[in-house]
This record gives C-alpha cells, structure tokens and sequence, in this order.
C-alpha cells in the first residue's frame, strides 16, 4: 500500500531515525535502505528531514514524532496533490533568508520562517537548516502556533506574505 499505510511507515523510519542518532550514527546519508529512501523520497521526504527530527529530539526533547509526522503530513499533502509527486530542482539559498533577529509588525524571526516554510512546503530545504528548528519553535511557541498550522496557512497564502503576517499578528495578540 502507498497510502494507507503512510503514518506505520513514517513511524517506522522516525523510530529508526532515533534509534540510529542515539547509538551515535551522524550521517543521514547512511539512516535508511534503498526501500526506505523510496518511500521517502514518494512522499517528499528526505533522509536529511529525519535526521534532523532525530537530532533535535535527542538534543533538546522537540519537535517529537507527533510534529514531525504533522509537518510531514502537509508536506506530502503539498508533493503530491500541487507538485504531481515531482520532486523540486530549487534549493533555498540560505544566505538570502532574513536575518534570525528580523522583526515584522514587532514580531521577531517571522521575516525569517515565512521563506523556510514555504521551502519545506516546496521540499527545497537544503540540508543546512531545518523547518522547525529550536529558533523556529520558539517563534512557534511564543505566538501559540503548531508548526504543521503555520506549514499549512503558508499554503493556503503561499503568493500573500501579508495575509500570513495578519494573521500571525492575530493570533500572537489573542493568546
């Protein structure tokens, strides 16, 4: 099955992701078999994006599988439904994103995750930085948002920064 069992084989590769990062194994290149990367890579997934859920979750206790599995979910949503499962040629080049400390209507780092999250949701994260990492969970957590609803409203204004902005403005002033 495809999709059916997407969530038992997410899980199944979150787990080993974990597991392979708590033995002390670093590199996301050598997590997973040939079968494993297929199902990855059908789904808009890369070997990098769980090494990298597996490092911070072992680091610093988030964003756990639950996140991940959310986050993944829109991004699969997105890979197959708008990009016909065909994967991105296009890399975010780091070094055009907003500075960490960029603020916008007085809300610090939201210049900066609006471009990451619309890299993920694109699957054109390099393997330098990752959607929902500790700078990007706590704008997340100080403005009361999860990181797969924040992922799925950079979807539904993927062409208007400013409705995203408004409503982030609203919602970090209704919590």
């Amino acid at each position: 099955m495809k999709n059916y069992d997407f969530i038992a084989k997410f899980r199944a590769v979150y787990d080993q992701a974990v597991a392979l990062y708590a033995k002390g194994q670093r590199d996301a290149s050598t997590y997973f078999d040939a079968t494993q990367l297929a199902f990855l890579a059908a789904n808009g997934i890369t070997a990098q994006h769980m090494y990298d859920y597996a490092e911070d979750q072992l680091n610093g206790g988030e964003p756990g599988y639950d996140n991940a599995l959310g986050i993944e979910l829109v991004r699969r949503d997105y890979f197959l439904n708008v990009q016909g499962g065909r994967a991105s040629t296009t890399l975010l080049d780091e070094s055009k994103l907003p500075a960490k400390t960029a603020a916008v209507q007085g809300i610090e780092w939201l210049p900066r995750i609006i471009p990451k999250a619309k890299a993920k949701l694109r699957g054109e994260m390099p393997a330098s930085i990752m959607y929902s990492c500790g700078g990007d969970r706590r704008f997340l957590r100080t403005n009361d948002i999860l990181a797969a609803e924040f992922l799925s409203l950079v979807w539904r204004h993927e062409n208007n920064d400013a409705a995203i902005i408004d409503w982030v403005v609203k919602r970090s002033t209704s919590k």
